[in-house]
């Protein structure tokens, strides 16, 4: 359906979206600081120069033409394709094999991916707006969506060797899932007191790795993992080195997926390496370079993170706002009663915040701004805001809303998780400040992992502090 869709948006304007938004995202992001003064037009083509013009003027919510096509697209496949098996999915805690084909041949697995590897080459706003529209209705799949186009897809685009790059992009572009390997059981917060060790063989052409990592989303369906693991303990931190791992590789063990509150249909399994054989050449990067690697990766997570908890959010108010102008009391929809339309009032105007915060978020990485204290402000408040509305929406719905008549029930399982993805909020908070600034580039300094909302608070006073020294 969703296939149909694009083509008919090619052929009626006549181009490609996909070249189109790649022509327009370059435009958008030609300078740091794209003001009149500093970005001249003069060379460019009428149409370049609109669109120039554009961006310095658009507000961040006011996408491309292209971004808005991808956006309506991704919206009606959600609609027709997704929604159907949504219930059934959370009932059997497990993803449909149809859903993730479909993901694959809609492109949306490959979205900030060159075309060169058969991947959509488009924006990381665009690959925000695919995890917002599909979480407004199952945030289950969005998960997926997200790890894989903004971790391990854009890991493998900054970091890989070439021959990294053209062994993996284009099967992350087309049918194979990743999942992001970092959590263990006694490193969540202290996400770098990690015990998964990865040996160097005598002849230095594979690794040998060993350990277990828990928590990891995608792990029944991934065909490839994006492991951290130690290859030198005795150097702490500067040990962790990341590695592309086939999940065919023999020594992985894949455990039961966890039977959780929400996000069922999100495979959340613990993993197992023993004496597990890579081969040198997947590396991802340098060695001992992996928790540089993975600091920069979760700072762009935090922002696909919040772009799933605006789709919750969104998606509770689909369901709210209809019921609530249908439904009458007293000769009158309930809509009308000015106690709900001073609630539904507020929700709407905090989801609008979280949204602006979001796509500012996105704009700023884009234009290569640091977006540190930003991306944490958003992970933190659209964690709170998608929590009202999901709270909010089973009030306003009334006891219909608290039975499994409706998904108002699901999405407030499924947000919850928003405020702890990444970490566990029993480990300590603190560790992402004990790295010294000077192992950490700018302009990532003072950060930390995607972490719960007390490391989003941490981060934001940190870099508060900085700006006000």
């Amino acid at each position: 359906m969703a296939a149909a869709l694009f083509q008919g948006i090619c052929s009626k304007t006549g181009r490609c979206f996909v070249r189109q938004a790649k022509r327009t995202s370059s435009i958008r992001t030609a300078g740091t600081n794209p003001s009149p003064r500093l970005f001249s037009t003069a060379s460019l083509s009428d149409d370049d120069a609109e669109s120039v013009a554009s961006a310095i003027r658009s507000p961040v919510t006011r996408f491309t033409e292209d971004e808005e096509m991808i956006r309506d697209a991704v919206r009606a496949w959600a609609s027709t394709d997704l929604k159907p098996v949504v219930r059934d999915m959370d009932n059997e805690a497990k993803l449909r094999p149809e859903i993730l084909e479909s993901l694959f041949a809609q492109g949306f697995m490959g979205m900030e991916i060159p075309e060169q590897y058969g991947g959509s080459g488009l924006s990381f706003t665009s690959a925000c707006l695919v995890v917002e529209e599909i979480s407004r209705v199952d945030p289950s799949v969005s998960i997926l969506v997200d790890i894989h186009n903004t971790l391990t897809n854009n890991a493998v685009r900054f970091w890989g060797s070439p021959e990294l790059q053209e062994n993996w992009l284009p099967r992350l572009a087309t049918d194979t899932v990743s999942s992001f390997c970092l959590s263990e059981a006694g490193s969540g917060s202290d996400a770098f007191a990690m015990k998964t060790t990865a040996q160097l063989s005598a002849d230095g052409s594979y690794y040998t790795l060993n350990g277990s990592k828990l928590w990891i989303s995608n792990a029944k369906e991934a065909g490839v993992f994006l492991v951290f693991a130690n290859a030198d303990p005795s150097k702490g931190y500067k040990g962790i080195t990341a590695f592309m791992v086939d999940a065919e590789t023999e020594g992985i063990t894949i455990g039961s997926p966890e039977n959780k509150l929400g996000l069922r249909a999100s495979s959340t399994c613990p993993l197992t390496f023993d004496n597990v054989k890579v081969d040198s050449s997947n590396v991802l990067g340098e060695v001992g370079l992996g928790y540089r690697y993975c600091i920069n990766i979760l700072n762009e997570g935090r922002i696909g993170i919040a772009s799933q908890q605006i789709g919750i959010a969104k998606g509770c108010m689909d369901i709210a706002m209809p019921y609530l102008m249908e439904r009458k009391q007293f000769g009158q929809p309930i809509a009308d009663f000015q106690g709900l339309q001073h609630q539904y009032a507020q929700v709407a105007t905090e989801i609008h915040a979280a949204e602006v915060m979001v796509y500012n978020a996105c704009r700023m990485k884009e234009s290569g701004l640091p977006f540190v204290k930003e991306a944490s402000m958003v992970k933190l408040f659209s964690s709170q805001v998608a929590e009202k509305a999901a709270s909010k929406t089973i009030e306003w719905l009334g006891g219909i809303g608290f039975t499994k008549d409706l998904l108002a029930e699901k999405f407030y399982r499924d947000c919850k998780v928003g405020s702890i993805y990444g970490t566990s909020p029993s480990e300590n908070d603190q560790f992402c400040f004990s790295i010294p600034s000077h192992d950490v580039p700018l302009p990532f300094r003072t950060m930390s992992v995607e972490g719960t909302s007390n490391i989003q608070l941490q981060t934001i006073a940190k870099l508060l502090q900085a700006e006000y020294a």
